[in-house]
């Protein structure tokens, strides 16, 4: 193929197109010139949009990509797995504290300590857990250390301990005959 001198000079031009209507302008020899330009021009164009077709991913990339996702996804799972079992553990820790204080609010309603260790279930619908409540006398006349400790059913693991100092007026012999009284007909009055 016999390509003229100036369009030699442009063929290298980004500019395409122009440099082809340039090369048109320009005094050419034969139309034969004309025609190898128009040729060239087609083929670079050709060229031009395979190249632009075959482009693509390569096997590397995509393996690569599929791996820093997998790698994501696997630190995804274990945050929201982390996520839900501190969540769940937050659950139990907050009904065992629950019962805990629940224990030492009916030591205080009831009015009178008595030294000793008791326990028992959790209750309906906290079948899990079971607590143990010790209450020992303190150095001060009238005031009793008392420890609730809320254990795992299953595992038998403490979940939760709970200490507190209650006091304990002193008391009458008469004053006392009247609490228990008293008690016990808000008892009687409550299941009615």
């Amino acid at each position: 193929m016999i390509v003229p001198r100036h369009f030699v000079a442009r063929r290298n031009d980004s500019r395409g197109a122009d440099s082809l209507v340039r090369a048109f302008r320009q005094p050419a020899a034969d139309s034969r010139t004309r025609l190898s330009a128009l040729l060239w021009f087609r083929v670079r164009r050709a060229a031009q949009n395979r190249s632009r077709e075959i482009a693509g991913f390569s096997l590397v990339e995509v393996m690569v990509a599929v791996l820093i996702l997998g790698v994501a996804l696997v630190g995804l799972t274990q945050g929201i797995t982390t996520a839900l079992s501190s969540t769940k553990e937050s659950e139990l820790q907050t009904a065992a504290a629950l019962i805990a204080a629940g224990q030492i609010e009916e030591l205080r309603a009831e009015g009178f300590l008595t030294e000793g260790v008791t326990d028992g279930e959790g209750g309906e619908g906290l079948s899990i857990y079971r607590w143990k409540q010790t209450i020992t006398r303190a150095p001060i006349d009238g005031l009793y250390e008392v420890s609730v400790q809320v254990e795992h059913t299953r595992s038998g693991k403490p979940v939760y301990e709970l200490r507190t100092m209650l006091f304990e007026p002193p008391s009458d012999s008469s004053t006392e005959k009247d609490r228990k009284s008293s008690s016990r007909s808000n008892e009687k009055g409550g299941r009615k």
